[in-house]
């Protein structure tokens, strides 16, 4: 059972010429069959000839090039036409003569280059043709010819939707890859910018202190300490994230917190010199790992920007599991050792509004009345459909 399922993907496996070639014989063989003899386009109305000994080459002639149909759609259409030409000449009205019709259609939907001179060309032969049959007696007259030479252009004009049918589904699909290598690498570039400022500023600030530390060895010690703890988690980090340029990746999210990484994530605070005052009520919803993703790198990135901007500044993270969301607090006091304004340049927090925008929240962050900072987020527990 599992073969004969993989046979429509073996079967497209093949070259075009291969797959093409059943239809071509068949086509051939068609001629042999008695009830289909007679019955094929008779252009000029002249009578029928008996079948003979060239009838075989002209049918070949007809059929076996629809086996290049895709692959060299003009030399197709050449070798077709004039076994067509031959076939109507000679008078042997073969049903073969239905191959000129999907040379045709192959034409004008596979034929890349000099499209317009290969139907002036084809166009230029059927007039001859036509002056051709009309002086062997045919009684097609002008308006005769002129109706099949349009039905001819019907199915070169067939062909040519079919071209531009492809080309646009080719367009969309290019355009939709686009677009998921664009959502792609931003998620990459919001997961490194969280990811490397956190654990890179903690570093930083952590070194920073350890300069005053040199008269006291154990708490140099401890510093230090924590600077490689904060190394190692890096690494940890940036190995996960890397995993997504691999292609054999899966699309989920490259590290998915659990509810236990913001102790952590608290813990580093302040192993770095960071008052963290972390408080966490009611119990996380079990609908999906998202919100627990959104919530880490909300305080993550609120952390963060306190450590560079607040140093030494009381810090609060309040986070609030509901039944129908979870909603988290991030509060500094005053500015603390550092000049410069929380936001930075944005990008931290421009990343976790659009992160819960997706999910349905809201989000918002500026400067206290009276002094600080504070980061407020509302994540609903499902994701809006």
């Amino acid at each position: 059972m599992i073969k004969l399922r993989r046979l429509p993907d073996l079967w497209r496996q093949w070259p075009t010429t291969i797959r093409d070639l059943p239809f071509a014989v068949a086509l051939a063989l068609a001629v042999a069959v008695p009830a289909l003899q007679r019955q094929g386009t008779q252009l000029g109305d002249l009578p029928d000839r008996p079948y003979d000994a060239w009838t075989v080459g002209v049918v070949a002639l007809e059929c076996l090039p629809l086996a290049v149909r895709r692959r060299w759609p003009a030399v197709c259409l050449a070798l077709v036409s004039l076994g067509f030409a031959i076939d109507q000449l000679r008078s042997y009205h073969t049903i073969a003569g239905t191959g000129l019709v999907i040379a045709l259609v192959s034409a004008g939907a596979y034929l890349e280059r000099r499209r317009w001179v290969v139907a002036g060309l084809a166009s230029a032969a059927y007039v001859l043709l036509a002056i051709a049959l009309d002086r062997l007696g045919s009684g097609e007259g002008v308006a005769g010819f002129a109706t099949f030479y349009l039905l001819l252009v019907l199915a070169w004009g067939i062909g040519a939707w079919l071209r531009q049918t492809r080309a646009a589904e080719a367009e969309r699909r290019r355009q939709v890859e686009q677009a998921t290598r664009a959502a792609e690498r931003t998620r990459i570039a919001r997961e490194l910018h969280d990811v490397v400022t956190h654990h890179v500023t903690a570093m930083v600030v952590q070194a920073e202190a350890a300069r005053y530390l040199t008269g006291a060895p154990e708490k140099l010690d401890q510093a230090l300490t924590a600077i490689t703890g904060t190394g190692r988690r890096a690494v940890g980090d940036l190995r996960q994230l890397l995993d997504l340029l691999n292609p054999d990746h899966s699309t989920e999210d490259p590290r998915t917190p659990a509810v236990g990484d913001l102790d952590a994530l608290v813990d580093q605070s302040r192993q770095a010199g960071q008052p963290v005052e972390f408080v966490r009520e009611g119990t996380p919803s079990a609908a999906t790992g998202s919100v627990e993703v959104a919530v880490y790198r909300v305080v993550q990135e609120a952390l963060t920007n306190a450590l560079k901007y607040a140093y030494g500044s009381r810090t609060r993270v309040h986070v609030h599991h509901a039944e129908e969301q979870t909603t988290v607090e991030i509060s500094t006091d005053g500015s603390g050792s550092g000049g410069a304004s929380p936001g930075g340049s944005g990008r931290g927090l421009a990343g976790l509004r659009e992160r819960i925008t997706v999910l349905g929240g809201d989000f918002s962050a500026g400067a206290r009345v009276g002094g600080g900072f504070l980061v407020r987020a509302r994540i609903p527990a499902r994701k809006p459909s």
